[in-house]
C-alpha cells in the first residue's frame, strides 16, 4: 500500500463539537471549510475533492467527516472488516468517527402497498448512531490485495469506458478542430472535443464537459451563474481525474469567492459534484476490466 506522497503538506482541519444527524455533520463541516478557505488555505477543499473520489461508496455527510478528520486517508473500514481482510488495529490508534444509520421496524399502514402481502411491517431509519473506521495505514497484518499501479498521466481503459458512458446518456460525441481554442464545449446533448490533445487532458475536458451536460440543464442552467457552473464541473473532472491516477494539480481556495461565503450554496455545490463524480466513478470503475478490483474494494469500503 503506497502512502500519499502530499499527506505531511496536509493541514488537519480544527476539531470541532460533535454533530449528531447527517444534516449537523455537512453543515459544520462547510462552515469549517468557508472558514478555511476565506482565510486562504486550500488544503481543506482539496482533501474534500480527493475525498470524494477514494470514498464515492459513502454518504455526502461521512466524506467529509473522514477528509476533515484524516485529509491523508486512502482506505478505511470499521474493525471487523479489517480482521475479515486478516489486519488488525494497531494500539492507540483513534478511529474517524462517521455516522451510520439505525434501523428500526414499524407496522406496516393499510395503504402501504408491498410486494409480498404476508409482510406487516416494514424497515425504517430511526436515527444514526457514532461509528469509527480506521484508515490501512493505522492497520498492521496480513498484506493486501494490490490494485493495478496507474502511472500518471496514463488514461488507458478508462478513457473507453468514460466514452461509452458518455454515449449511454444520450449524448453525441464529436471531435472537432473548429471549435479551437477550446479545448471542449457542450451544447444540448453534444459534446465536442478538440482532436490531438494529449490522453490525460482529453479524459479531464471529457468528464468537464460531461458534467455539463448532467448537471446544468433546465432549471439549474438559469438558477446558477456561468463561473459557478464552469467551477463545478471543474471541480468533478478533478475528483474523477485525480482518483484514477491523473494529476489533477491542486484545488484552489478561490472557489469560495463565487459563492460570497454563503453555506447554502456551497454546500448545494459540493452535494452535486460528490453525486456526479460518484455516478461516473461508477460507470467506468465497473467495466468487466475492473470487476477484480470492485470485489476486493467492496469488503474495504463499508457503506455508511
Amino acid at each position: 500500500m503506497s502512502s500519499n506522497p502530499n499527506a505531511n503538506n496536509v493541514t488537519t482541519l480544527p476539531s470541532t463539537p460533535k454533530p449528531q444527524t447527517s444534516k449537523e455533520v455537512i453543515a459544520a463541516n462547510v462552515q469549517l471549510l468557508i472558514e478555511q478557505l476565506e482565510a486562504g488555505h486550500s488544503e481543506g477543499l482539496t482533501a474534500y475533492l480527493t475525498a470524494m473520489g477514494r470514498f464515492h461508496n459513502y454518504s455526502f455527510g461521512n466524506i467529509l467527516e473522514i477528509a476533515r478528520q484524516m485529509p491523508e486517508a486512502t482506505r478505511v473500514a470499521g474493525l471487523y472488516a479489517w480482521n475479515q481482510l486478516g489486519r488488525k488495529v494497531m494500539k492507540g490508534q483513534k478511529g474517524i468517527r462517521i455516522l451510520a444509520p439505525m434501523i428500526g421496524t414499524r407496522k406496516k399502514k393499510d395503504t402501504e402497498a408491498t410486494a409480498d402481502p404476508a409482510v406487516t411491517h416494514k424497515s425504517v431509519l430511526v436515527g444514526f448512531r457514532a461509528a469509527y473506521v480506521f484508515d490501512v495505514s493505522q492497520t498492521e497484518g496480513a498484506e493486501l490485495p494490490q490494485f493495478t499501479e496507474r502511472t500518471k498521466g496514463e488514461v488507458g481503459a478508462y478513457r473507453e469506458r468514460l466514452i461509452d458512458f458518455t454515449i449511454a446518456q444520450g449524448i453525441t460525441l464529436e471531435f472537432k478542430e473548429s471549435i479551437a481554442p477550446a479545448l471542449g464545449m457542450s451544447y444540448g446533448g453534444r459534446i465536442a472535443l478538440l482532436p490531438g490533445q494529449a490522453p490525460a487532458e482529453e479524459f479531464s475536458t471529457l468528464v468537464h464537459e460531461l458534467a455539463h451536460e448532467m448537471l446544468h440543464k433546465a432549471e439549474r442552467r438559469i438558477a446558477t451563474t456561468k463561473t459557478v457552473r464552469e467551477t463545478e464541473a471543474e471541480a468533478v473532472a478533478f475528483v474523477v481525474s485525480q482518483t484514477i491516477g491523473l494529476d489533477a494539480g491542486r484545488a484552489s481556495a478561490d472557489y469560495i469567492h463565487l459563492y460570497h461565503g454563503n453555506a447554502a450554496l456551497l454546500t448545494e455545490s459540493l452535494v452535486v459534484i460528490q453525486k456526479t463524480s460518484a455516478l461516473i466513478l461508477s460507470a467506468i470503475e465497473t467495466a468487466p476490466a475492473a470487476a477484480e478490483q470492485n470485489e476486493t474494494t467492496e469488503a474495504v469500503a463499508e457503506v455508511a
